[in-house]
């Protein structure tokens, strides 16, 4: 059933048309993983790797959080992986807020469908959607303040923003701080 349920969705996000995001891409990134994870990573948006492959994660910042979940022992497998938009902004630029609009009833769907007891807001973008959606807004503040921190919500799962691993490729002496935000997700294995 949820594997029926996630296909549907697949087949929906490669016809979209909502915004014009799917004119540039080469392949939408729709998600990838358990799909009856516990936890449940939300980044902003495709890069150009993901771009060509089809798969969220897997360029530069996907080795950066491959390294984490490994200092946790997570297996990758494990979680599921999406983004906010399944297409990837031109030469990566931030996301608009009209296409986040357009594409976020797809990760609230994959979300209803996964039920994942925690959700990681990857990011300023993810965690203010994220955190919006669960009835938080008034906790929104940069990542810089709230990263690690986990929010619980009247009926879902617990909000956990996180840093984006992209800001450990600019700055190596980051990973300790994601390392140390990441040993929170330990609770959620079990």
């Amino acid at each position: 059933m949820i594997k029926q349920e996630l296909k549907k969705l697949k087949d929906e996000i490669i016809e979209c048309r909502k915004c014009s995001l799917y004119k540039t891409r080469t392949l939408p990134v729709i998600g990838q993983g358990d799909h009856q994870a516990k936890i449940l990573f939300c980044g902003e948006a495709p890069g150009a790797s993901e771009d060509k492959t089809g798969h969220p994660f897997c360029g530069a910042a996907g080795k950066i959080l491959d390294e984490l979940l490994d200092s946790i022992k997570i297996k990758r497998e494990d979680v599921y992986i999406c983004n906010i938009l399944k297409c990837r902004p031109p030469g990566n630029r931030n996301p608009q807020t009209a296409e986040i609009e357009a594409c976020t009833p797809y990760l609230e769907r994959q979300i209803e469908i996964i039920k994942p007891k925690a959700i990681c807001a990857l990011g300023n973008y993810s965690t203010g959607f994220i955190m919006e959606k669960y009835g938080l807004g008034d906790k929104i503040q940069g990542i810089s303040k709230i990263h690690g921190q986990s929010f619980k919500t009247k009926k879902g799962p617990v909000i956990i923003p996180f840093y984006h691993p992209a800001v450990v490729v600019y700055n190596r002496t980051m990973i300790k701080v994601l390392e140390q935000d990441f040993k929170i997700l330990k609770e959620f294995t079990k």
